[in-house]
């Protein structure tokens, strides 16, 4: 649900303060004399109710404060071309075949979801790239279906997404079956916060190789295959320990 302020009133003496203006006044609750009990009453107790979260085209929002623009819910994504400081470039291509033809403008450039790597290299590290390109909303890259025989995992896909998948598969699946998903669940709880799960990605933690990485020995003792695609189209599949070739190295 979301809530607008209509729980900010508060009790002064006999006294309540409205929510709109922030000053004591009678339009809150009142004390019943032959009872004793609280009684809601004026215009602003109506004006601050529970609202549902579906009412996202904003027409039950009037003389209500919004927590989320609903319009920005319903805006859909565009390809996008920046300049940014030192002559930086920064690409957010909406498909694969457009994904592909920027990395082959820009071979070096690095790929980013959810910044939770490169942000530090360039922020703590002093790294410097000419061209940065956000595959996050590549509809191919966020592919995440559930087979008989294993699971289809985009790149871009959330670890949090990840976990919440993991969890529907042991639930619904026999116990012979899931313990590699039993594994990967235990191990993405330690996997830093909620707030980075929501944003980090299967892909850039693979891709990352770091020694101490949280996924990538178990990616590995599941067998797991890794299919790569090259600037030009091109597909190989690899297996998971065959990927890594030494420290930050794939």
């Amino acid at each position: 649900m979301i809530y607008t302020v209509g729980n900010s009133a508060s009790q002064q003496g006999n006294e309540f303060i409205c929510p709109s203006t922030g000053k004591p006044c009678s339009c809150g609750q009142k004390s019943d004399g032959n009872t004793g009990d609280m009684k809601e009453s004026g215009a602003c107790s109506e004006r601050y109710k529970q609202l549902s979260y579906s009412d996202v085209d904003g027409s039950k929002y009037n003389d209500r404060e919004l927590i989320f623009p609903p319009e920005l819910l319903l805006r859909r994504s565009s390809f996008l071309s920046l300049s940014g400081f030192n002559g930086l470039k920064w690409y957010r291509p909406l498909s694969l075949q457009l994904l592909l033809e920027s990395k082959s403008k820009y071979p070096d450039a690095r790929l980013v979801i959810g910044n939770t790597e490169v942000g530090i290299e360039m922020r703590l590290k002093r790294m410097q790239y000419k061209a940065l390109v956000s595959v996050a909303q590549v509809p191919e890259l966020n592919i995440l279906n559930v087979k008989d025989d294993g699971l289809d995992i985009g790149a871009a896909v959330r670890m949090s997404e990840l976990l919440s998948v993991l969890r529907g598969v042991s639930v619904e699946r026999a116990t012979h079956e899931i313990s590699t998903c039993t594994a990967f669940v235990e191990q993405i709880k330690w996997f830093a916060g909620t707030q980075i799960r929501n944003v980090a990605s299967v892909g850039g933690n693979i891709c990352t190789a770091s020694p101490i990485s949280d996924l990538n020995p178990l990616w590995m003792a599941a067998g797991a295959k890794f299919q790569i695609i090259d600037s030009k189209g091109n597909i190989r599949t690899v297996l998971a320990e065959d990927f890594f070739l030494g420290y930050r190295n794939s």
